[in-house]
């Protein structure tokens, strides 16, 4: 009977969490890959400049 209860429990999300809004997980790779190109346009802006 415990383990039934740990596993029921394990897959809850916390309290505090549950109240925010999670964005799909859909849009966690689209939004790294943005981050990414960004970050990195800023990082070598210079470099891409230079073909100008």
């Amino acid at each position: 009977m415990e383990d039934q209860n740990l596993k029921n429990n394990q897959n809850k999300t916390p309290s505090r969490m549950a109240r925010l809004a999670w964005p799909k997980a859909k849009y966690g790779p689209i939004l790294a890959i943005i981050i990414i190109v960004v970050v990195s346009l800023i990082y070598y802006k210079d470099f891409f400049l230079s073909f100008f």
